[in-house]
């Protein structure tokens, strides 16, 4: 399996993981996975029910499994979930096994995205736009640790990112 085969996208909740990557598939027809959705088909149950029946620690024991199983496929597009990067097993998963793009996004659009969805059980509280800055301040370092290319996506289209990683990417693959 070559790394280049692989791209991995990171990023806070509401950076367009999930959109940015359906449109990566559909332009490149590789195959688009997103681990949340993957971890929601083998538990049988939604995310926001994992978290209340066995809490953060438990999803992100599922999302650890999650992430060494399907980053070993080859050729395909995953978007991973916000907290991703806070397991060390799935950092190195990702950074071995594929080209990681951290999707940067201020927390002001992060939230505009967000703020009302109640899917989100790290958001289910009394200050939601303070928990996405206090996630942003712990993880962007974390993301930066991972990423083979950074791209700021506040004021850019699906397409137009999905375009610029596919650049990125390119670039890369020359070197």
């Amino acid at each position: 399996m070559s790394k280049q085969n692989n791209i991995f996208l990171v990023g806070p909740m509401g950076a367009g993981k999930s959109t940015i990557g359906k449109t990566l598939s559909e332009i490149t027809g590789r195959a688009f996975l997103d681990s949340d959705a993957v971890i929601e088909e083998r538990t049988g149950a939604d995310i926001a029910w994992v978290f209340d029946v066995e809490g953060e620690e438990g999803f992100r024991k599922r999302e650890e499994a999650v992430i060494a199983d399907i980053t070993l496929d080859d050729g395909i597009i995953l978007a991973t979930g916000g907290g991703v990067v806070k397991n060390p097993n799935n950092r190195r998963n990702l950074k071995d096994r594929g080209i990681v793009v951290y999707l940067l996004t201020s927390v002001e659009r992060q939230f505009a995205r967000t703020g009302r969805d109640k899917r989100r059980p790290l958001l289910n509280n009394e200050d939601p736009l303070g928990t996405l800055q206090r996630l942003m301040q712990e993880r962007d370092p974390l993301y930066r640790e991972v990423a083979d290319i950074i791209i700021d996506t506040d004021n850019l289209t699906a397409h137009q990112v999905a375009q610029n990683i596919l650049h990125q990417v390119q670039k890369l693959q020359e070197k």
